[in-house]
């Protein structure tokens, strides 16, 4: 149980970091051609993986069908409204709307996998909720500072809270590189017609360094780490793991400072404080029930 949470929360800090990336970019590639590059990779390593270890297997016509929900909702629109947002959203503030990802998993896993939302998870939010708030209000609690590019951040917190759940739900049956691999290959194909008619003006970069980064980022932020969060979800309940996203602001943050070279204001820090605080008192919950 330890061991999958340390997993979980190495995955947390790699897609914390992902906010940075993404907003490095969005820069030089439009959001919806970078979404369809990005899942091309990630399903050419997801292919020679299960090739090499000789577990590519066949679903049923109902799984396949799961699969394709799961990998048009959790993998090509969760994507593509995360670049869409991060053209104009600040990216610490978009991994704290992003925080808010373990209130709606926990209502969702309540009712669909028929997991317990405690009074103590609950208050975990609520307190990480607070300090949400006071970055996103920048201390000034009379007025709410929301960029238009955070709607899609908003769109992107409830695809990935679906995402949560229905890979905890394949994973009692489904092995996860198979979930992964299949839900990113129809992730990319959904994707391809929307590159060309979505993005107006259609933007690509020349640059073998931006190329060299996009590839990077797509292998190890979602392909690596999301292979290795589906392997050990499964051990995990749904509305737990996705507490773990309240430590994405705070990576998002230190990241900004180290590559954007973007200060920390002292209501950032207050914030991710609390935020954190909310974090460890779900995680009390969580290693008393060990």
């Amino acid at each position: 149980m330890l061991k999958a949470y340390a997993w979980l929360t190495f995955c947390v800090m790699v897609w914390g970091s992902n906010f940075v990336f993404g907003k490095i970019l969005v820069q030089h590639f439009s959001p919806t051609l970078l979404t369809t590059l990005r899942l091309l990779f990630i399903a050419l390593l997801l292919l020679c993986l299960s090739l090499n270890k000789k577990q590519f297997k066949r679903v049923n016509t109902r799984d396949f069908f799961a699969l394709a929900i799961l990998g048009v909702i959790g993998v090509f629109i969760n994507q593509w409204s995360f670049f869409m947002g991060l053209q104009t959203a600040d990216s610490t503030t978009s991994a704290l709307i992003l925080a808010t990802t373990p209130i709606l998993t926990g209502f969702l896993a309540a009712i669909f996998l028929k997991e317990k939302f405690t009074i103590r998870m609950l208050a975990g939010s609520v307190i990480a909720l607070i300090g949400i708030y006071l970055v996103i209000t920048k201390g000034s609690f009379t007025s709410l500072h929301f960029e238009k590019g955070l709607l899609w951040i908003v769109i992107t917190m409830i695809t990935f809270a679906i995402m949560i759940i229905m890979t905890r739900h394949f994973s009692s049956r489904i092995d996860p590189l198979t979930i992964t691999l299949y839900s990113n290959i129809i992730g990319f194909v959904i994707s391809i017609p929307f590159a060309f008619t979505l993005d107006n003006p259609l933007r690509m970069s020349t640059s073998l360094p931006d190329w060299a980064f996009l590839i990077g980022t797509a292998i190890v932020v979602h392909g690596i780490a999301t292979l290795i969060w589906n392997q050990n979800i499964r051990y995990v309940d749904a509305s737990k793991a996705s507490i773990l996203s309240n430590l994405e602001p705070f990576v998002a943050m230190i990241m900004g400072l180290i590559i954007l070279f973007k200060p920390i204001t002292i209501t950032e820090i207050l914030g991710s404080l609390i935020i954190v605080g909310g974090v460890l008192l779900s995680a009390y919950t969580k290693v008393s029930k060990i």
